[in-house]
């Protein structure tokens, strides 16, 4: 059986940076397995695995004593390090799932993947949510392993995963070939620093959002500016490459929805930019 990590090789990576640590690798039948214990990778598999690293945190210097002094002592600053939201995950071989809560009115249990660029609903989800797919609708283009194909870009008014929340979290609807329900991906994922522990059967999530200061506008340090735009700066150049395809084939209801795609995306960075400049985002941040 075909895994949905292999169907679902999208043409488009996030860029903004994903934490926890998990090996990858791929069998004689082209199957890509993914796994946080080291051990569960075959041997003859294991020269050709690969690592997904966790950026290093910068270690804290060491705090000097001071002279004595009359002056009064400075309050402690309160600890920058945001409140982890634990949920609980099962293991079904290779595969983490989380349940999750949609719209505050489905649950369904998703497969975590934290390279996959887009949540994932099924059709069955989507009509359960009420999720209507019209000419209006964005279509973003992914790849399978014998065809690539148009799928329909739809926005969830919430996500929620055990107490860890967030809105207008942007979903593509696929049919898995695995059958599940779907896939909590980086439009979700990327707001929070993911921790898996798989051996203890749970995923800590932090919010990538703290206090806002001068290195932190807006709560958000660079790497998530920076990956926020390049990533929709990369999408709208890989739609335009698409429109121009389109354009010479003279495929009419395929460039109606590429369109549709790239004005949703140039909305999304329009409003990116608005959040930035309130914020006072620097403008080398932004390109």
């Amino acid at each position: 059986m075909k895994t949905i990590f292999f169907l679902l090789w999208l043409a488009l990576f996030v860029t903004a940076p994903v934490y926890g640590e998990m090996y990858k690798w791929v069998d004689e039948k082209g199957t890509v397995h993914f796994t946080d214990d080291p051990s569960m990778i075959p041997e003859k598999y294991q020269p050709h695995s690969e690592i997904r690293k966790a950026p290093r945190e910068s270690s804290r210097p060491e705090a000097k004593e001071e002279p004595p002094s009359n002056t009064a002592p400075s309050v402690p600053s309160k600890g920058s390090e945001p409140k982890g939201f634990e949920v609980p995950i099962l293991r079904r071989h290779e595969l983490l799932f989380a349940e999750v809560l949609l719209n505050n009115r489905v649950r369904k249990h998703f497969i975590i993947d934290t390279g996959a660029s887009f949540t994932l609903i099924d059709k069955q989800t989507a009509n359960d949510l009420g999720l209507v797919v019209d000419e209006n609708t964005p279509f973003l283009m992914t790849s399978s392993v014998t065809d690539v194909v148009l799928t329909p870009l739809v926005t969830l008014k919430s996500v929620q995963v055990g107490e860890a929340a967030a809105e207008n979290v942007e979903a593509l609807i696929y049919t898995m070939a695995s059958g599940g329900d779907g896939l909590l991906g980086n439009s979700f994922l990327n707001k929070f620093r993911v921790v898996l522990d798989s051996l203890q059967g749970k995923m800590t999530l932090y919010s990538l959002q703290g206090e806002s200061s001068p290195d932190r506008p807006g709560g958000f340090a660079r790497d998530y500016w920076t990956g926020r735009f390049r990533f929709y700066h990369q999408v709208l150049a890989q739609l335009k490459k698409l429109k121009v395809s389109y354009e010479s084939r003279g495929g009419r209801p395929e460039l109606n929805r590429v369109n549709n795609a790239i004005l949703y995306f140039e909305n999304q960075l329009s409003e990116l930019e608005r959040r930035a400049s309130f914020a006072g985002v620097p403008r080398n941040w932004r390109e």
